[in-house]
């Protein structure tokens, strides 16, 4: 995997022959699968050698999952580790609330013999595994400049709502992690606010996650059929409480056209919309808004890109930038463990 030109990445240890050749493994934890891949650095890129998923919930820590892996591929004197997390990652050490598990890298480096380890918010990790995507990988949904002339926002719906950006410093992207997806929830129409009311009951403080998410969709369709009254198929229900309900929701929204599962996408996306705005304000992303996450990519096919776009630009003052910016959906969902392989190969001189 060579580095994509398009992503002018801050990495200054390419340059340093030192970081050639260096084993790693790298990490994408995840509520449920969690994914190991062993990595050899080299010529200012990476070659996975091997990569192993384990069911997250089968392991009581993440120490577990790793001795398994190495046992796995017999590996030995690993030099590296790095670490993708869902949460965020301070002075080393990280709780993600999904996982249950205390994380530090201090415990790794010393239990394992690791030269050095790393560890990130699992959405800065994809940041840098972006880099490494070919052109193919990327879908536009609009299209106007270049990603790398100005800052570069990144929204992934998924298990939770990740939200990350690159800083463009005039020469390089640089990227960084936010908790963006914990600001709260704001809506805008009347139905809207009885909607917020219904989620304001469950959850009190009703964040942007809880409507952009797994969880979020189920929230928008129950909202539909509970409070909006919108008739469910009898054989849907048994469906969508047995099988993964993204998947069977698209199913039946595509296949059998079921009116409260249309409605549900259309209502998603025009939330994925807005919010895809309000990053894209705060972090003034005039260099590219990339849309990432299960979601996107499972309902892919769904997405109106013009509906989209226009939905995107709605703004009091702020639509001129808006317009501008060029949408991507990413297509690969490999990238925040490519992301944190590279990060703890050449980050460092």
């Amino acid at each position: 995997m060579i580095l994509n030109p398009k992503f002018p990445l801050y990495l200054p240890g390419v340059e340093n022959s030192n970081n050639d050749n260096v084993s790693i493994i790298g990490a994408s934890l995840r509520e449920d699968v969690t994914i190991l891949g062993y990595f050899v650095s080299g010529n200012g890129g990476l070659e996975i050698k091997v990569q192993n998923k384990y069911a997250t919930k089968e392991y009581t820590s993440f120490s577990d999952i790793l001795k398994k892996f190495i046992q796995d591929n017999q590996l030995q004197n690993v030099k590296r580790l790095g670490m993708a997390v869902p949460g965020p990652v301070l002075d080393g050490k990280s709780s993600p609330a999904r996982l249950g598990w205390n994380l530090d890298v201090e415990e790794y480096a010393r239990d394992f013999g690791f030269e050095k380890v790393d560890m990130l918010n699992d959405l800065e990790a994809s940041a840098y595994g972006m880099a490494l995507l070919e052109d193919n990988d990327l879908e536009a949904i609009y299209t106007s400049g270049h990603l790398e002339k100005g800052n570069v926002a990144v929204l992934a719906p998924g298990n939770g709502l990740g939200e990350a950006g690159y800083f463009f410093d005039g020469k390089y992207l640089r990227p960084f992690a936010t908790e963006g997806g914990h600001s709260e929830f704001s809506p805008r129409t009347n139905v809207e606010v009885e909607f917020y009311q219904f989620l304001n009951n469950i959850y009190g403080i009703v964040s942007w996650e809880n409507v952009l998410s797994k969880s979020g969709l189920f929230n928008i369709y129950r909202f539909l059929r509970d409070v909006k009254r919108h008739p469910e198929p009898e054989w849907l229900g048994e469906r969508l409480t047995q099988g993964n309900f993204v998947e069977e929701l698209y199913k039946a929204a595509i296949e059998e056209n079921v009116l409260i599962c249309r409605i549900a996408l259309d209502t998603f996306l025009e939330f994925l919309a807005r919010e895809a705005n309000n990053l894209t304000l705060k972090l003034k992303a005039t260099g590219g808004l990339l849309i990432a996450g299960d979601i996107p990519q499972m309902i892919a096919e769904y997405i109106d890109k013009a509906k989209f776009y226009e939905k995107f630009k709605i703004s009091d003052k702020m639509e001129e930038m808006l317009k501008n910016t060029p949408i991507y959906l990413v297509k690969q969902n490999h990238t925040a463990l490519n992301g944190i392989a590279l990060y703890t190969a050449y980050y460092q001189v």
